[in-house]
């Protein structure tokens, strides 16, 4: 298969991005001590090495904080103008504030500012060379389609709307018109359409192909894989531009897609997981009492009425429990029964809507957390009375309840807001997705995302 074209996977694009984003700026930091009065980063001093660690895991973690490497941030000049900004004059600011870890203090504060424009000014280069050069369909993988024609357009819908691909052809039982300019072909020319338009990926879909049409497709894959061309089933291609199950997976096999008990039963992540809650419910409800004094007031002049409300809901195995919020929405907002928030909801006051938006409204779930009801990271739990309907309504809901719920979860960084049933099964799908997946890693970029939530006000 010579003469394949060059292309970026979404994860190479990532790993591109964080390692020139370090070189660029580890370098400038080296020219800016050589050619300028920049004795704050010395490159002789013995303990460099520590520094440029230092430097390194300040400037990415950051850097994930403020979605610097975000693809659609990236992919726009303005927003990664903003998100480099904010991760340069946080790391500078953290890098000066640890010195054992990092050069002394210098006498010259003016050397703050050269190095927060030594590691700035690189970095802001390189990007805008990435969207005019690397960020463009000649550097997108190119795809062949096979799918059925009842589900090959939400298909090419789905693909189109996630970027970074392009799709050269497609195989279907029959030429959708409504396709436009993607070019159909025949099982029969699939090997040539390989070669003559250097697809790199193939994305088959087999519902509702016949068991021959099947065959015939698989005898033309294996030649292919052979050949080194990349073939992904729907289903998985789906959760790796969505980070959720596909609503294929929530059938009566369902247990051959989701293995919902692998990290469950991994007592050292187990482990980790009561001691990560811990910890970090007990640092939350310092801060929330010291909080507490001004939230008071400020609930007493703007809110009026009681600060605290006690909700019942659904946790781990089905066991219900009290879950404890800062009261956000009016007295007696739900005198005609319990009802789903929606966007804009007008029951929410104004210091409502600011306790949502800065999630310190689920501040006193850490007594929740500490207690063992809740953990840091999970499904959030829903009251009785909606998920008595949602299991009616979405097949297998009662799923999400194999793990404790928590606080912050893949669904809310992912799908915060959910007023409806097929809002509520899209989230679901999210929050299995994150029972598939369950790792140290995932929980990580969960922690980091509901951070950048809280900073940038996106609550809800």
């Amino acid at each position: 298969m010579g003469g394949k074209p060059i292309h970026f996977a979404i994860s190479e694009r990532k790993v591109l991005l964080r390692l020139f984003d370090v070189i660029f700026s580890v370098l400038s930091l080296g020219l800016t001590s050589y050619f300028f009065s920049f004795d704050y980063f010395n490159y002789e001093n013995p303990d460099i090495i520590i520094w440029l660690i230092t430097f390194t895991f300040y400037f990415i973690l950051f850097g994930e904080v403020f979605q610097l490497y975000n693809l659609q941030v990236s992919s726009n000049r303005f927003s990664v103008t903003k998100s480099l900004f904010l991760t340069s004059i946080v790391t500078t600011l953290f890098y000066f504030l640890t010195p054992y870890i990092s050069p002394s203090l210098p006498e010259n504060r003016i050397q703050i500012i050269y190095f927060f424009l030594a590691i700035s000014t690189p970095v802001l280069l390189w990007r805008f060379l990435y969207t005019t050069l690397l960020y463009t369909p000649k550097y997108f993988k190119n795809i062949l389609l096979v799918s059925h024609s009842s589900k090959i357009e939400s298909i090419v819908h789905l693909i189109e709307n996630n970027g970074h691909y392009n799709i050269s052809a497609y195989v279907s039982d029959r030429e959708i018109e409504t396709l436009g300019n993607l070019h159909h072909i025949s099982e029969e020319e699939i090997s040539d359409a390989v070669m003559s338009k250097k697809i790199t990926e193939i994305i088959i879909s087999p519902i509702g192909f016949t068991k021959e049409e099947i065959i015939n497709i698989n005898k033309k894959m294996v030649l292919l894989f052979e050949e080194g061309v990349t073939i992904k089933s729907y289903e998985s291609f789906y959760e790796e531009i969505t980070d959720r199950i596909p609503k294929e997976y929530l059938n009566f096999d369902f247990y051959n897609n989701i293995n919902l008990i692998r990290n469950n039963d991994n007592k050292f992540y187990v482990l980790f997981h009561r001691l990560l809650d811990t910890i970090v419910s007990l640092i939350g409800i310092l801060i929330l009492l010291m909080l507490l004094p001004l939230i008071f007031i400020v609930n007493l002049v703007f809110n009026k009425g009681p600060l605290f409300y006690i909700q019942e809901r659904v946790g781990e195995k089905g066991k219900t429990f009290k879950i404890y919020k800062l009261r956000t929405m009016i007295v007696n907002a739900e005198a005609n029964g319990a009802v789903w928030a929606i966007k804009n909801d007008k029951r929410i006051t104004p210091f409502g809507k600011l306790l949502r938006n800065t999630r310190l409204d689920e501040s006193p779930q850490f007594f929740n957390i500490l207690k063992g009801d809740m953990s840091i990271i999970g499904p959030r739990p829903e009251r009785p009375e909606f998920v008595k309907k949602l299991e009616d309504e979405i097949p297998y809901y009662g799923l999400r309840h194999v793990i404790k719920p928590g606080i912050t979860g893949w669904a809310q960084v992912k799908y915060p807001y959910a007023g409806s049933v097929e809002e509520q099964e899209k989230k679901l799908r999210y929050d299995l997705y994150y029972i598939k997946e369950q790792s140290l890693f995932i929980d990580f970029k969960i922690l980091i995302k509901t951070i950048t939530t809280v900073l940038f006000f996106r609550g809800q």
